[in-house]
């Protein structure tokens, strides 16, 4: 059966729609994007990226555009059914994973677990299998994982930065053997120049990313964007000011964190407490 044509002639696709929402809504009022930037205190190329589909925007910046247009919550409700959309997850990413090669530096803060440049086989794969990815599919992405870790032991790899939460570390794997192979691989990886691992202890309390995993990357041209993920989704970030938000987010809780030093200390007796090997 063919795909039914919208009445309206606008697309289904709900990023396409938001931003055909947004062009609509500034054309017919005869606004250029400069005129719509200097109303709501904006950038103009942040606002034109929208309106091409290149960036979804925050939801501050949508909301002011509702009240300009005196749409209230209409393009809010655009907004989330595009960042809803299963497509934008997976576009973002791949366009996240170009990003990571070009890095010249990179910032992680991880939630709950190991970030993915610094897992081991076993630990990728009771991951994996825990969302239900299944064999053959479950060891191609394992492989495409563990992969990933060539981007920081190359000849000039870029530096990375990681916060882990005490989290990732008190949640262990059923296999024993795998964990501490994963224990293990931290522990030397802290010890690689390129690499610093702190660890932010459960006693440094509530902080501005509680929920939220982040990675920043600094690109060559000087700009620093960040790919924020939770358990169902991932966001890359480009606008200054959401970004500058969740540096000094990351910042602050990189004080609260253990030096480099002590953390491996601390990853070095989760190490220890753990059962002997037979």
């Amino acid at each position: 059966m063919p795909q039914r044509r919208a009445i309206t002639g606008r697309s289904h696709e709900p990023r396409v729609r938001f931003a055909e929402e947004l062009r609509l809504l500034r054309t017919t009022r005869g606004e250029s994007l400069r005129d719509l930037a200097d109303h709501l205190g904006w950038d103009s190329s942040s606002l034109g990226k929208m309106e091409s589909g290149r960036s979804l925007g925050s939801p501050e910046v949508v909301e002011a555009l509702d009240q300009h247009y005196g749409t209230p919550g209409l393009l809010l409700a655009l907004w989330e059914l595009a960042v809803g959309d299963p497509t934008q997850f997976r576009e973002q990413y791949r366009r996240y994973m170009i990003l990571e090669a070009e890095a010249t530096s990179l910032w992680h803060y991880a939630v709950s677990a190991p970030p993915g440049l610094l897992q081991t086989a076993g630990y990728a794969r009771e991951a994996l299998s825990a969302g239900w990815i299944k064999d053959p599919e479950l060891e191609q992405q394992v492989e495409a994982r563990v992969g990933r870790r060539q981007l920081l032991e190359g000849d000039d790899p870029p530096l990375f930065r990681v916060i882990l939460s005490e989290a990732v570390l008190r949640t262990s794997l059923r296999d024993e053997g795998a964990w501490r192979e994963q224990l293990e691989h931290l522990a030397e990886a802290a010890e690689r120049p390129n690499i610093t691992i702190q660890v932010l202890p459960f006693s440094a309390g509530p902080h501005g990313l509680m929920n939220t995993s982040v990675m920043f990357l600094r690109l060559l041209d000087g700009r620093t964007i960040a790919y924020s993920e939770n358990d169902l989704r991932g966001e890359l970030v480009e606008e200054n000011t959401p970004v500058e938000l969740l540096q000094r987010r990351y910042d602050a809780m990189r004080d609260l964190a253990l030096p480099p030093a002590e953390s491996r200390k601390f990853i070095l007796r989760m190490l220890e407490v753990m059962p002997c090997e037979p």
